[in-house]
């Protein structure tokens, strides 16, 4: 029978969070004093969505969206951005997280009248503070929104040119419905060009999932894909992604608390079939728990031993976009901390 690694060995092991939008870490809490500090009322009103209890489920992923974008109207200035993911980087380090790559969605912000300088600004200030502070470290990947018009993704690539040496990569984020890789393929071959990485979401229990995930693959050409476990349903795709080595972010908690199903046995099988499975927290301040807590229900889901643990800690890193040189050094850590032994201090 395979028995529970203990929780400090999941909560000190080292661990990459690949995907995690600074959005939906931002707490009930938190967005209820933005509103206050802002003086909202009508749609930005707490009655209207942006404090009070979470739902312990979401009616798919159009129901969690509304709320979400709801919730982020108290973020108005660069000093509410750095609160926000200065709040994120604390509550990730106290989770065992050495290394973040983390998205934004600055269309949702533009649209309400935000700045993109306030928004990039506040974020950075945050990042170098917590790098200061001894981690973690973290980079962002800048999403653009697919049930909006890609002239929108064009114009929002252009703003961020400014801004580059502060964003890693760029991702695509949002509704699924009716809005397939494809009609970014333009937008994401000028980031390529302008120098960014490239991500996109593949949500589970979409339409036409396949085909989004092999347009991904074979015309956009991402470098990892955002979920992606509807992979499983297509023999030469898993090859595909096996050989290519490419990273696949999965959400656990978020797929619990959208779809009803932790997909812990879709998480096994990826490991079974040699795929670059990770795991990562999504939006935890609407889905239960952050990055750790994310590691014990597919741990407890999928019976996982401590090996496979680390393996899933190990995979985060090798999917990052680290230099080699960190990346070794992030891996070391993993592995002196699997064999018990002090793991050696390592650059933020």
């Amino acid at each position: 029978m395979r028995s529970a690694p203990p929780s400090d060995f999941v909560t000190a092991l080292p661990k990459c969070e690949l995907h995690v939008h600074l959005e939906g870490t931002l707490e009930a809490s938190m967005a209820e004093m933005l509103a206050e500090r802002h003086r909202l009322t009508g749609p930005g009103a707490k009655g209207a969505g942006v404090g009070g209890a979470r739902p312990e489920a979401f009616d798919g992923l159009a129901d969690f969206l509304a709320r979400y974008y709801a919730a982020m109207a108290g973020l108005l200035t660069e000093e509410d951005f750095y609160e926000l993911t200065a709040a994120y980087l604390a509550t990730a380090r106290r989770q065992g997280v050495v290394y973040a790559e983390m998205f934004f969605d600055p269309q949702a912000h533009l649209a309400r009248g935000v700045p993109f300088p306030s928004v990039v600004r506040g974020i950075r200030r945050a990042q170098e503070e917590a790098r200061s502070a001894g981690g973690p470290a973290s980079q962002l990947i800048m999403c653009f929104l697919r049930d909006e018009p890609a002239e929108d993704a064009h114009a929002v690539l252009e703003q961020s040119l400014a801004f580059k040496d502060w964003i890693l990569g760029v991702g695509l984020d949002s509704d699924e419905r009716g809005n397939p890789p494809a009609k970014f393929a333009e937008v994401f071959e000028r980031a390529r060009a302008a120098g960014y990485r490239l991500t996109m979401h593949c949500d589970p229990r979409q339409e036409a999932s396949l085909d989004h995930l092999w347009q991904c693959l074979d015309l956009v050409g991402v470098e990892r894909i955002d979920h992606g476990v509807e992979c499983l349903a297509d023999g030469r795709l898993v090859e595909e992604l096996e050989r290519r080595r490419l990273g696949l972010t999965v959400c656990p908690l978020s797929n619990q608390r959208l779809y009803g199903d932790l997909m812990g046995g879709a998480v096994r099988e990826m490991l079974e079939r040699n795929l670059l499975v990770t795991v990562n927290s999504d939006d935890p301040a609407y889905f239960g728990g952050y990055v750790a807590d994310n590691y014990r229900a597919l741990q407890e889901d999928a019976g996982l031993t401590r090996a496979e643990l680390v393996r899933l800690a190990r995979n985060g890193f090798e999917a990052a976009w680290l230099p080699p040189a960190r990346r070794a050094a992030y891996l070391q850590a993993v592995d002196a901390h699997a064999a018990g032994a002090p793991s050696r201090a390592y650059r933020t």
